[in-house]
């Protein structure tokens, strides 16, 4: 298992400090390259329980995001919102959503969010 990089776990570290969730942020993953914003674990959960709350369907999985989030240790994972999937010429969803990337996965990253246009 790969140790992940220690600068980006600074950042997500100084996210979760909660000083900043103006943090933009690229990172291949899997194959993918994800686009966003991150924002601090506890805003994410909570937004992401809003959406469920929400649904119609999918009310009733919104009580897994609102535990608490456990504080052992440097961050584990990126939680994204405003994010987008880049593929080709499109970002998916156009308007953005919620991705959560566990950093040891992150093969490579760069700081800012990319997006397309039409020219």
């Amino acid at each position: 298992m790969p140790k992940p990089d220690e600068l980006i776990i600074d950042i997500a570290a100084l996210v979760e400090s909660g000083h900043s969730s103006q943090m933009s942020l690229t990172v291949v993953t899997g194959g993918a390259v994800i686009t966003g914003r991150l924002a601090p674990e506890a805003v994410w959960r909570q937004r992401v329980s809003e959406v469920l709350t929400d649904s119609a369907q999918l009310s009733a999985f919104s009580a897994v995001f609102d535990t608490p989030v456990k504080k052992d240790g440097p961050p584990t994972h990126l939680h994204f919102h405003v994010a987008r999937i880049l593929q080709g010429t499109v970002g998916i969803p156009e308007t953005g959503g919620m991705y959560r990337v566990a950093i040891e996965d992150v093969s490579a990253w760069t700081v800012g969010d990319f997006s397309y246009s039409d020219h």
